[in-house]
Parts: C-alpha cells; structure tokens; sequence
C-alpha cells in the first residue's frame, strides 16, 4: 500500500499524534442516526446514506481538495508466517503487519482476487479515526487523516467467485469479514490479528460469500451467494465465538413449510435460490430486520417444478433479530425469469402518506419497478415504473406486483428484453435525503435479446440454459423518484452512450448528492434538480461515496479500483 498527499497538512493536524488504531464501537451506537463517523454499510441502520454534516456544502464545494490517496494491493506482500512484511506508509514507525490466515493454499489470489487486480467495492467503515476496508480475501486498517497503512490481513482462499467484496461489520473491538470460500473471519480492529474464523456455507455446493456482516446487538447477520442450484438463506452468528444463533432458509426445504404451494414441487423448491448477498436495513422499534432475496433457480427455464410464484425469492422480507422468523414479505418479481433479484438495499423512513403518519420501506428492484410499503405489514403503497425502457412484465396484479409476461421469457427465436442481466439497478446502494423528500438510485435503460438454449427443462441449472446477447442501451442515468406517488422528480442523464451503472449514492445535510458518473468522474449534484455543481476526475469510481468528521474537518469519500480518495475542504 502506498500513500500520495497532494498537499501539506495544516500546521494543526500535522502536531497530532499518531492516532491509535482500532477505536471501540458499542454495538448501541448504530442505534443512533448517522453521525460523525460511519460505522456501518450505509452508515446508519435506516439505509438512507443521508448525513447531518454539513461544514461541505452546496456554496464551498467547489473548493474540496484531495487530502490523501492511498493506493491498496492484495495478497501476502512480505508477510512471513503471519507476522511482519507489508509496505510502508507515511507517519514512521516501519511497514505495517500483513496477516496472514485462511484455509487455502495461498497461491491462487496473491494478486488480491480473482479476476485480475484489486478493486474496492466495498463500504469503507470509518470509526474513531481509523478506516477499516476491503476487498476480497483482504482487510486493511488506514488512517483516516493521511491514508497511511496499519495493517492488512489477508485470507489463503480455497478459491470461489471472487466478484467483490461489500464490506465489513464492527462490534466492539472486533471487525467481521466475508470471505469468497464461505468463512466468516473475525480481527482485532486495534491490531488485524484473527481472533477466529468459522464456516457459514457448503463451499462445495458453490456458495459464495460477499455480504458486508450487518452487526445488531449481539447478532453478527451474514449472508452469501450461489449461482447453482442450492437455497439461499441469512443466518445470525455470536460475535464472541461465532456460533451459529439462527438461520432462516428464503425457500421451502420440506413439505409443511410456508410457501411451498408457490412451487411445483418440494425438490425444486429446496433447490430454488434466493441468496442474499446484499445488506438490508434494520428497524429498532419492531427488531426487524428487512433485507431483500435473489432470483429463483433454474433462473431462466421453466421446469415443472418452478410452476408458481416461487416463495420467497425475488422478495423484499422482513425478520425478527431475535428469533430469525419472517414477519412478513413482499414479492417483487413472481415466477421471476430473468434474474432480477430483490437484493438491492431497502431504505427505511418515517412519513406522512395520503394524510396519515406511516413507517414506510422504500425499494427500487433489479427488474426496473419501484415499491413503498408499509415497514410494519408489508403492505404495497406504490408500484411504478423507474424504467421506462422495462419490457418484462404486462401489468400489475390486485396486490401491486408486476406480472410476467412469458412472451418475454427466453426463446428459441429470441426475445427483447428490457432491462437485461445487469437489471436496471443492481447492488450499488441508493440514498434518500429528508430535506427534499426524494429517493436516489442509479439507473440503466439497456435491451438485450434472450436465446433459450437448454429446451429439456431438467437440463439447466442455476443461471444456465439461455444465451444474452446485448443490444444497447437508451441510456445511463441519476434517477430522483418521489416516494409517495412513485414518480420521477427528475433524471440526470449521464453523457455518452456505453450504458452501465453508477457505483452508489450518498446525500447530506449541506444539500448535497454524491456519486460517480459513467466517464470516471466523482460528482456533487444539487439534491434537488439533479445540477452538477462540482465534479474531479478518478477514473471508474467503484463504490458509493462517503463522509466523516475528524478534528473539525468533513471528508469526503471514495474509491476507483485499487486507490482511495478523501477529500475536505482547506
């Protein structure tokens, strides 16, 4: 890891003292609204991404200046057996420990993953004035004032899908990381050694881990990924030792259990997906934890067996913490045929709807519609399009879902479809800001033609069975939705004509929307309108934007591949 200032410290921050690394975090902290630091995946349990700092804001914005970039590099580095090795950075005191733990070999990810390169994907933890972030098999504690390095852990994989990395959890002293090959692995935060490692799934069944752990109270929830044909499910650990407190399948595994008249039959159904892989939000006054599922399997052909609408994959549900059972559910896409996963993160708020108070969910989908519901029942309030491109579904049923249209579904001849695999939103995080009353999501209009390929339906699995052949795309956009009509407020088109998708949102007190843009530019809009009001150029910024305060400065966040940014005003 290297450390590149672009200027001098004032004289104040330079007399500071090295600050000690791994500052402790009661678990009761996350209760309160996002403050100072950002202790968790979307900062607060409420999802919103919206921060009450305001020192940068819409009238000095275009005065922010880099205050450091440090550049991270996967892998074992020097590290002999554990101790020592790693590069140095700026502060003294010699290279920082590189960690060395896992079950594999060591030799198939010393570049950092697989794939090729290191990219950060994931939410960076900022707490007491120490950054904690990753990527896959890696963890790195920097300092928040300079970007210096204090350790890095890395994992020996036994190999998996190495995709990315979203994060890690915080309890106490301790951090919790997923790894590719299905452990959970918690460090020291003051020092990055391995307090303890367990499995959390069957590596041989293809399961992969990528959640960012999602601490409450004294439940560590985890969740992973499969794109075979296993079913999914999200399980609370013990922080202390990592036993495993509860698991809750997002399918039916045997006859009696709710939802399986949604199936054609008890195999298919107990290997029908489902994963989670991407954080949800959580709400202290009910103990439920509310989180989205992914696509059933076979995701694109239709054995008998997937007659229904597949409970409860493609589902925004919510779990109590404390028991792990579902309170209630709410299914975006039934008998999904076109891997639209509901993971994406839902985003929690307290508002007036049609004249009356309500605890709302707010949830923009992979497959283009956007939902409110009700936080305490589930119940739909709005159904829309956020997509005008979406061409999968031909209407909405009596409950607010959208319904599939099977001329859509994949076919010999081919079918257009709209949005295609990429979804018209995916895993990067939106954001909601209270002083415009808006919701924020990154969005992509792209077709794509779906060739049936596997005609026997007992021949596919998983994600197997058709072919995809994109077309274009009508555009990449910032999309502001209101969330009690459902309407667009406004879209902020991205120049260009590439198509894909932004890497996150982040909004503020200074009225403020942060995020990155398809040309590699890290960029400040007015919340309001969608106007740029200042931009810098990173390259391909690859997670969502962030902020925090120390010693009376705001900083502004983020990543592009294997470097991280932060930025205040001076």
């Amino acid at each position: 890891m290297t450390s590149i200032k672009s200027l001098l410290l004032s004289s104040s921050l330079c007399l500071l003292p090295a600050v000690m690394t791994g500052q402790t975090m009661d678990s009761a902290d996350l209760l309160k609204p996002l403050g100072e630091d950002w202790p968790t995946y979307s900062g607060d349990y409420s999802s919103k991404r919206y921060s009450k700092l305001s020192e940068i804001n819409q009238s000095n914005v275009k005065h922010l200046t880099l205050a450091f970039a440090t550049r991270v590099t996967g892998g074992a580095g020097n590290a002999a057996g554990g101790g020592g090795g790693g590069r140095g950075g700026r502060g003294g005191g010699g290279p920082a420990p590189v960690i060395v733990g896992g079950e594999g070999a060591g030799d198939s990810n010393a570049a950092g993953g697989f794939g090729g390169g290191t990219s950060i994907k994931a939410a960076v933890l900022e707490v007491g004035g120490t950054l904690y972030l990753s990527t896959p098999d890696n963890a790195w504690a920097v300092d928040a004032r300079d970007g210096h390095e204090l350790w890095h852990y890395f994992w020996k994989t036994r190999g998996g899908t190495h995709i990315g990395n979203r994060g890690l959890g915080m309890w106490n002293n301790w951090l919790y990381m997923e790894t590719p090959d299905d452990y959970l692995v918690c460090l020291d935060a003051r020092t990055g050694k391995e307090k303890w490692h367990v499995e959390i799934a069957d590596f041989n069944l293809q399961y992969f881990s990528t959640m960012a752990p999602i601490v409450v109270g004294n439940h560590i929830l985890v969740g992973t990924g499969d794109d075979l044909d296993e079913p999914g499910f999200l399980q609370a650990r013990d922080p202390e030792t990592g036993a495993l407190q509860w698991k809750w399948y997002t399918v039916p595994l045997k006859k009696g259990d709710p939802g399986l008249e949604s199936w054609g039959d008890v195999d298919t159904a107990s290997h029908g997906g489902g994963n989670v892989w991407i954080p949800g939000a959580y709400d202290p006054e009910t103990h439920l934890y509310i989180f989205g599922t992914g696509n059933p399997s076979p995701a694109y052909t239709n054995p008998p067996g997937r007659n229904g609408d597949n409970l409860y994959t493609c589902s925004i549900v919510a779990v109590n913490v404390d028991t792990g059972k579902m309170q209630w559910y709410f299914q975006t896409s039934p008998h999904d045929t076109h891997d639209s996963d509901s993971t994406e993160t839902p985003i929690l708020v307290d508002g007036e709807f049609n004249g009356k108070p309500r605890k709302m969910v707010l949830h923009a989908s992979r497959n283009g519609y956007y939902f409110t519901l009700d936080r305490l029942t589930g119940e739909r309030l709005v159904t829309s399009k956020f997509s005008d491109a979406v061409n999968w579904a031909k209407g909405l049923d009596e409950k607010g879902r959208p319904v599939r249209n099977p001329e859509k579904d994949s076919t010999i001849a081919g079918s257009l479809v709209s949005p295609n695999n990429g979804g018209a939103t995916n895993w990067p995080p939106p954001a909601y800001s209270p002083d415009t009353g808006l919701f924020y999501v990154q969005q992509n209009d792209a077709y794509a033609m779906y060739y049936l390929t596997e005609t026997d339906p007992r021949g596919a699995m998983g994600l197997g069975g058709k072919e995809e052949d994109g077309l274009g795309t009508l555009g990449s956009y910032l999309t502001a939705i209101d969330p009690k009509t459902g309407k667009i407020a406004w879209r902020h088109r991205y120049p260009g004509t590439g198509g894909g998708l932004g890497p996150g949102l982040l909004t503020t007190a200074g009225k403020l929307l942060f995020g990155g843009d398809m040309g590699g530019n890290l960029v400040a809009y007015d919340p309001a309108n969608g106007k740029p009001l200042w931009h810098t150029h990173l390259g391909q910024v690859s997670n969502a934007p962030e902020t925090y305060m120390l010693d009376g400065h705001q900083y502004l966040l983020a990543a592009a591949g294997d470097t991280l940014y932060s930025f205040t005003l001076y």
